[in-house]
């Protein structure tokens, strides 16, 4: 398997995150809560709610780590919880055979009536809910998006590069134990090369979208040493990108680290020791602090 990378160096112990504002990002969240809020009131009928639910809750996450760097306090572990819910659930409504499905949304029995093709149900958007599933360490939400067929997040979505789907049913594959995880574990890491990026520019794909991959690669192969320098890549590319130029740095998606922050749960969980320490991985969540707080 080969692909472009801007360079490798050994792991460092720690990498510090970029320096955000934490009172001027404190100002933001109740804004975003309201906003997430009204989104909540109509989401089991409303697609333009469910689509803003998505789009929120995981914003609200995000910048909860702002003040929150360790993710140690109750309201961001009930944060990233509800951007889980949130995320299954739009997933969930998708099935073909029932007129509706119910999940639990912040605390409360939701009675979601089942969607058709809409527009927010792409692979980029299954693939969050996948990586939040796993920092929740949500067993039966992984079981149900990985019966998600790829042909219909293809059916949903717009353009995406081919990287997506391959990445997609590499990880589908993964979770459910399939003799078919090589193949697409290969073709996921030969599409994720920067010559083959046609949607998102060569170095969203080089520095974002490339190294989670590398990471399961090194996971599946149970090496220690691999996996954390590829963890290190990661977050440092993470860094770089989403601190290349100021407008960049204002985006709340550079807070976190997610797609790494959720292969290094995986790893934690199932033996393999993390040796990087980072604010763009919040240490409550790597760790699973809240484990048995809350009913997800």
């Amino acid at each position: 398997m080969t692909n472009s990378s801007p360079g490798a160096e050994r792991w460092a112990v720690s990498l510090p995150r970029y320096d955000y504002q934490k009172d001027e990002w404190a100002t933001v969240v109740p804004v975003m809560e309201r906003s997430l809020s009204y989104s909540l009131e109509e989401i089991e009928i409303s697609h333009n709610s469910r689509s803003g639910a998505v789009m929120r809750s995981l914003n609200v996450a995000l910048v909860r780590c702002v003040g929150d760097p360790t993710a140690g306090m109750l309201e961001t572990w009930e944060s990233w919880l509800l951007a889980m819910q949130v995320h299954s659930a739009v997933f969930a409504a998708t099935a073909p055979d029932q007129e509706t499905v119910t999940c639990k949304i912040r605390q409360e029995e939701r009675h979601l009536a089942t969607t058709g093709r809409q527009t927010y149900l792409h692979a980029d958007t299954w693939l969050d809910a996948f990586y939040l599933a796993v920092i929740c360490r949500e067993a039966a939400r992984l079981d149900m998006l990985a019966q998600i067929p790829v042909s219909l997040l293809r059916d949903f979505g717009g353009a995406l590069d081919e990287y997506t789907y391959a990445w997609v049913e590499t990880l589908q594959s993964f979770w459910l134990r399939r003799d078919d995880l090589q193949t697409h574990l290969v073709r996921a890491v030969d599409l994720s090369s920067a010559e083959h990026a046609r949607v998102i520019d060569a170095e969203e794909m080089t520095k974002l979208r490339y190294p989670p991959i590398m990471m399961l690669y090194h996971y599946l192969r149970n090496d220690v040493a691999g996996f954390n320098n590829a963890l290190a890549d990661a977050v440092r590319w993470h860094k770089e990108y989403w601190t290349a130029d100021e407008d960049r740095a204002a985006q709340v998606h550079g807070i976190v680290a997610l797609a790494p922050l959720a292969i290094a749960c995986l790893a934690k969980a199932n033996g393999i020791p993390v040796e990087l320490e980072s604010e763009y991985l919040p240490e409550a969540l790597l760790d699973f602090l809240w484990r048995g707080e809350l009913d997800a």
